[in-house]
């Protein structure tokens, strides 16, 4: 999978967790390490995104997200890579928290 857009990388994060395993849509060494344990949830992930500021190749999104009764909202950065796709360059589940 690969976001086209970075308004598409929630819904396709969502996708990827829901199947088992996210760590595609994360630049090398950006995956968070909540995310193991949340996968540990088995619930399947649902986002609602906020907010996407886009600034040429950077991205700043704020989604909201629900993992069974465990909730959230997110900050990350996303970055178009070299092929067009856009990654999570830092991915902070837990937002402000």
């Amino acid at each position: 999978m690969i976001a086209r857009t970075p308004e598409e990388l929630p819904a396709l994060f969502a996708e990827a967790f829901n199947e088992g395993d996210p760590s595609g849509l994360h630049e090398p060494g950006a995956r968070p390490d909540e995310l193991d344990g949340h996968l540990e949830l088995r619930d399947r992930m649902t986002v609602v995104t906020r907010k996407v500021i886009t600034r040429g190749d950077l991205a700043l999104l704020i989604v909201d997200w629900s993992i069974g009764d465990v909730t959230g909202t997110a900050t990350d950065v996303a970055r178009r890579g070299p092929d067009g796709g856009w990654r999570y360059a830092i991915d902070n589940p837990s937002g402000v928290a």
